[in-house]
């Protein structure tokens, strides 16, 4: 063999060797291919399941509090309905001392029992609106005035300076209810 032929066998023995080397790379980078194609589709799967559970989480938790917020609505619902049931539950008793007071005016001859006996139903009244928090604001002439705690109807001359500005009168005494105002004192007040 010449010089030539052992070239030429040389030269294809290395394009076969190439051939087969490009062939075995060719099936590995489609190995690698479909490996990281499995890995990715595994990935994909693993992140829309964890977001189907965080959906399903959500409207789970939505649900949840819809029912609470139903729930606390008709529980304040009925609170207001029976919040007055105590306090009218223990003035029935000076409601029926009333009804008899009345019965016995129709037919009573003294007026000093009569007014006895709307004295001791009115204490009665006193003590279960005590009871329950009810205050009577206490107001006298010369205070000053409040606006937080009096209601100014009307400014009249003031007997003396030293009133002026000030209650020199009250027509009709202000209540609070456990400290907070349920009815403004309407006063006086001395120009």
């Amino acid at each position: 063999m010449s010089d030539k032929d052992i070239k030429k066998e040389q030269e294809n023995e290395e394009l076969q060797e190439n051939t087969a080397s490009v062939e075995e790379n060719g099936q590995e980078e489609t190995q690698n291919e479909e490996v990281t194609a499995e890995a990715e589709g595994a990935t994909e799967n693993a992140a829309e399941a964890e977001l189907a559970e965080m959906k399903d989480k959500y409207v789970r938790l939505m649900a949840e509090f819809e029912n609470f917020r139903r729930r606390t609505a008709k529980e304040r619902i009925e609170l207001s309905k029976t919040a007055t049931q105590d306090l009218m539950g223990n003035l029935l008793p000076v409601l029926d001392d009333m009804e008899r007071a009345r019965q016995s005016m129709e037919s009573a001859q003294e007026v000093s029992a009569i007014l006895e006996g709307l004295d001791l139903v009115f204490h009665k009244l006193k003590n279960v609106t005590q009871q329950k928090g009810l205050q009577v604001m206490e107001i006298s002439q010369g205070d000053d005035f409040n606006s937080d705690l009096h209601e100014a109807i009307t400014q009249a001359p003031a007997p003396s300076d030293e009133l002026k500005g000030k209650i020199i009168d009250v027509i009709e005494k202000g209540y609070t209810l456990n400290d907070k105002v349920i009815r403004f004192a309407k006063v006086i007040i001395g120009a």
